[in-house]
């Protein structure tokens, strides 16, 4: 939920700004359509807005700013974890709020409406890959995965890279997450024209076929 001072000067600055004030109002704007940004308060009178931010993953790559008083370095990471693109802490001075939204505004700029290679089409926005026009159905997590292979095609990508990217964190020791999503990820992408090769020690590639 934007404070009035934010709100003001977003709109002085020629945003448009839809504002809810509680989940219910949230998810209705979303129905309606996918903002080019948004700014999400955690604390909101009918529930954890972190829970509405992994809502938010499961269908759209749209760029996210947590905004709460709550400033820990635990609160940080949950909200990174979460989803979100970056995360500043109420008390705050209105010019750090408007460089953080216009950063967002930024990237959101930079992603391509699709990424298309053979016979894959990614839509970065929604998260979603269709491969011959029809839906991959892909989890968050192997759609990330493919978006990282579709755009270094060729390139040989380390677990750590992959884990870190679509995961938001280090892989640390354990590498069977990523290793699950490969494998279903890799059953998704038969008959695509491509598929992703192991190359021992080093990391995965995607291939022609």
């Amino acid at each position: 939920m934007l404070q009035a001072n934010n709100k003001i000067v977003l709109e002085q600055r020629g945003y448009k700004i839809k504002q809810a004030y509680n989940l219910a109002e949230a998810r209705a704007i979303f129905s309606d359509e996918l903002p080019a940004a948004v700014v999400l308060d955690i604390q909101l009178p009918d529930g954890n807005g972190l829970d509405f931010l992994k809502e938010i993953r499961k269908t759209s790559n749209v760029p996210v700013l947590v905004l709460t008083a709550m400033g820990t370095h635990d609160d940080i990471i949950k909200g990174l974890e979460a989803g979100g693109d970056n995360y500043l802490a109420k008390p705050h001075k209105l010019s750090v709020f408007l460089k953080y939204v216009e950063a967002l505004l930024h990237r959101a700029s930079l992603v391509p409406d699709t990424i298309k290679i053979g016979s894959l089409t990614l839509e970065p926005a929604s998260c979603r890959a269709l491969m011959n026009g029809e839906d991959m159905l892909l989890s968050q997590k192997e759609y990330a995965l493919l978006q990282l292979f579709v755009q270094r095609p060729e390139k040989i990508l380390s677990a750590e890279y992959l884990y870190e990217k679509a995961w938001g964190q280090e892989m640390g020791g354990d590498d069977s997450a990523l290793r699950s999503a490969m494998k279903r990820l890799r059953k998704k992408l038969v008959n695509s024209g491509y598929m992703i090769v192991s190359e021992r020690g080093e990391g995965f590639v995607l291939e022609r076929e």
